[in-house]
């Protein structure tokens, strides 16, 4: 990993919350025992977040471990993040996972999709 990289990917945090859904999820699960977190063009703002169970890292992917989950985040996605902290919020409105980015400078009301 590159000092790049390696400051990008150690300015991507997941909260304790988010960690210990990710691994409630992954426990029911038979196969994918990881959690892909991605960004994609497209949404109401110009970017959205995809999140995805896998079973397997790719070879150039940035790997968090806490409390029992793994998250995974590709190069390009890591970019986009820098600073980032994926959290999991349960409020009146249904439970989900957050993007807490400070890159973006305008958000949807679904807090999936983000315009930096």
């Amino acid at each position: 990993m590159t000092t790049d990289a390696l400051a990008l990917h150690s300015s991507v945090t997941v909260s304790l919350r988010a960690a210990k859904r990710i691994a409630e999820i992954m426990a029911k699960e038979p196969v994918a025992k990881m959690f892909r977190v991605s960004v994609e063009g497209g949404g109401c703002s110009g970017f959205q977040y995809k999140f995805d169970l896998v079973s397997a890292p790719d070879s150039d992917d940035t790997v968090i471990e806490k409390a029992g989950a793994t998250v995974l985040i590709d190069p390009v996605s890591l970019h986009y993040m820098a600073g980032s902290e994926i959290d999991f919020v349960d409020d009146l409105i249904g439970a989900s996972f957050k993007i807490k980015n400070p890159n973006a400078v305008a958000s949807c009301g679904c807090g999936t999709s983000f315009t930096l």
